[in-house]
Formats: structure tokens, C-alpha cells, sequence
């Protein structure tokens, strides 16, 4: 995996594994992701990676109880999930969560519920699925969102309605960047 310097832009469909990265010590919500993504990467067999497995649900369980959150270590996470927040945070283990997201606390994520790239889902919010929220996608503080969500829209409010779409400087700036990335 290349990792790209702090000038050079990140390309938004790329997850940038630097978001997930403890800073500090004490950095729960990017703890929890450790934890999980040990978890995940030592999938196989032998007795040494059980044992460490084990150390990672030991993790898991510990930073989940910190956090507050309720993520499956068998959640399908792509990277540079940001939890800046995680408390309250519960994700069902169908949920599919796309690269470079943003979740705030008290956020859910039901069964069937895909997020694109780059998607925030703001404070309070519940997204029920089966449902896809598409890249670039802004959900609303407490929202309840009930049907899927089109790229670069933003949707507010019970159930959530969309409140604004993309104008073409957003649709040249997608374009520009799918460009970037072949």
C-alpha cells in the first residue's frame, strides 16, 4: 500500500489508512478500529493466530466498552473510517461501509445498509435499511433515512428528504477525481 505525502491530494475512492491511525495514547475510537482490523487481518488458520485473535477480541471488547460503540469485528469496513465521537455508534454486522467515511456518535446502521465513498452521517442519526447511500452523500443530525440516497446529495430531517443535490462544480470535481485515479 502506497501512502501518500500530506501535499499530495488523496484520491476519495482510495481509503486513506491514515485517518485510522492512534495519534495518542489514549485514542479510543481509532483503538477499536485497531482492534478490528487485527482481528480481520489474522483470519486463517493455526494456533498462533487464534492466540492472537483472542488478544484481539480481549481488544474488542475493552475499547467497545470505552467507546461505547457497538461494531461487529466482523463488520465489512473499508478504510479511513473516521469516529470522532463513537459513543452510542452501532452498525449491524450486514452493514456495508464504504472508504473514508465519517460517523458521528449516536449513529445506526441497520441490516442491508451500503455507504459509498466518502459518506457522513451525522450526530444522532439512523439509517434503516436495505438501502445505499451513494458517494459523496451528507445525512442530516438526527435523520432517519428510509430510502437510498443518490451521489452527492445531502438529506436532513424525519424521514430524511433530500435537500440538495449536486450543481456541476460538484459532478466536474467527481469527474476530475475518477480522472486522477486511472
Amino acid at each position: 500500500m502506497e501512502t501518500n505525502s500530506p501535499e499530495q491530494p488523496v484520491d476519495w475512492q482510495e481509503p486513506d489508512w491514515r485517518r485510522e491511525q492512534p495519534r495518542r495514547f489514549w485514542d479510543p475510537s481509532r483503538k477499536l478500529l485497531r482492534s478490528l482490523r487485527d482481528y480481520q487481518r489474522l483470519q486463517g488458520t493455526g494456533w498462533v493466530r487464534r492466540i492472537r485473535r483472542s488478544a484481539c477480541v480481549i481488544r474488542h471488547h475493552f475499547w467497545s466498552v470505552v467507546t461505547g460503540a457497538e461494531i461487529p469485528l466482523n463488520c465489512q469496513i473499508e478504510g479511513g473510517l473516521l469516529l470522532p465521537h463513537p459513543n452510542g455508534v452501532v452498525c449491524h454486522p450486514e452493514a456495508k461501509i464504504g472508504p473514508n467515511c465519517l460517523l458521528f456518535q449516536q449513529v445506526t446502521l441497520t441490516e442491508g445498509v451500503i455507504l459509498g465513498a466518502h459518506v457522513d452521517v451525522g450526530a444522532g442519526a439512523k439509517v434503516l435499511g436495505p438501502l445505499e447511500l451513494a458517494d459523496h452523500v451528507r445525512i442530516g443530525a438526527n435523520s432517519v433515512v428510509l430510502q437510498s440516497v443518490p451521489a452527492g446529495c445531502t438529506a436532513v430531517g424525519v424521514p430524511a428528504e433530500i435537500v440538495r443535490r449536486p450543481n456541476a462544480t460538484d459532478v466536474e470535481s467527481f469527474n476530475h477525481a475518477e480522472g486522477d485515479s486511472h
